[in-house]
């Protein structure tokens, strides 16, 4: 429960996973103009306003796009107000500490947990790294959380590196790349299921539609994957992420909240601020 809903008070709606970049200084390589129109542009704390004003939240987890400590340092500098802390990103084989340090000084926003873009990473097995485990040591004594973006191949890793680190948050971004196709359903559910057994593993409700052709999805279709992510983490442990601006992609941040509205209607009635805060601000430890 978090300290929120403790004393009585209604617990703030955050959406836990969004991305901003000015592509001057950030540059997105990932990024085809041609098939990525809706995002291949800047995206700073006004359009965020904008976006979490549609969705009616108070305020955003903003997760770094790229490994770099620079912009890490950048985003938690940022003059945004809707900004409720920032996932970001150091390099494990430095000095852990002093990058800390480095994001820390001057910083407007809080830094609330660090990623590593491990599904893209040259080395698929990146989570097993002794540089790895000595970070998350780190991150342990400084009670950030540690999210998981990751290929759904790599989620037995995650699993281990949970088990080998229960003092850690860990939180799992995009439901583990959950399939898109229900005759891949099976094997993914089983090692969700397998990792939702660490109760030091949340996992965020998103990026489940940013890769869907907009107007050609619907609530009801990603029924399945839904369910098994409510019956493995159930809704105390599971976070609504927009994937914005990716989710542009898909239809948009809207559209995604409103189905995520509608799925958790229907498989955690009476939980939803939950879902829609409670879990972000316990995962994060947020203010």
């Amino acid at each position: 429960m978090s300290g929120a809903e403790a004393s009585g008070a209604a617990a703030p709606r955050i959406d836990a996973h969004v991305h901003l970049w000015d592509l001057a200084t950030d540059p997105q390589d990932w990024i085809d103009p041609g098939t990525m129109g809706p995002i291949a542009r800047d995206f700073g704390p006004p359009e965020l306003d904008a976006m979490l004003a549609a969705t009616s939240c108070d305020g955003a987890v903003v997760v770094q796009a790229g490994n770099s400590l620079d912009e890490t340092i950048r985003l938690t500098r940022l003059d945004a107000t809707s900004i409720a802390g920032v996932v970001g990103w150091v390099d494990v084989a430095g000095d852990v500490p002093a990058q800390l340090a480095a994001v820390r000084d001057g910083a407007r926003h809080r830094l609330v947990g660090i990623r590593h873009l491990a599904h893209i990473d040259p080395d698929p097995r990146w989570l097993e790294r002794d540089d790895v485990g000595a970070a998350l040591r780190v991150l342990a004594r400084e009670g950030l959380a540690f999210d998981l973006v990751l290929r759904r191949a790599q989620l037995p890793l995650a699993t281990a590196l949970a088990a080998r680190h229960p003092d850690v948050r860990f939180v799992l971004d995009h439901l583990g790349d959950a399939p898109a196709e229900r005759a891949e359903l099976a094997e993914w559910a089983a090692a969700i299921e397998r990792l939702a057994e660490r109760p030091n593993v949340a996992a965020k409700l998103s990026g489940l539609t940013s890769w869907l052709r907009p107007g050609m999805w619907t609530a009801a279709d990603l029924e399945p994957v839904v369910e098994v992510a409510f019956r493995a983490f159930g809704a105390r442990r599971l976070a609504y992420g927009s994937d914005w601006p990716l989710a542009e992609l898909g239809g948009g941040a809207p559209a995604w909240c409103a189905a995520a509205g509608e799925l958790v209607a229907t498989f955690a009635a009476g939980e939803e601020s939950s879902v829609f805060g409670g879990v972000a601000v316990e995962a994060y430890d947020l203010d």
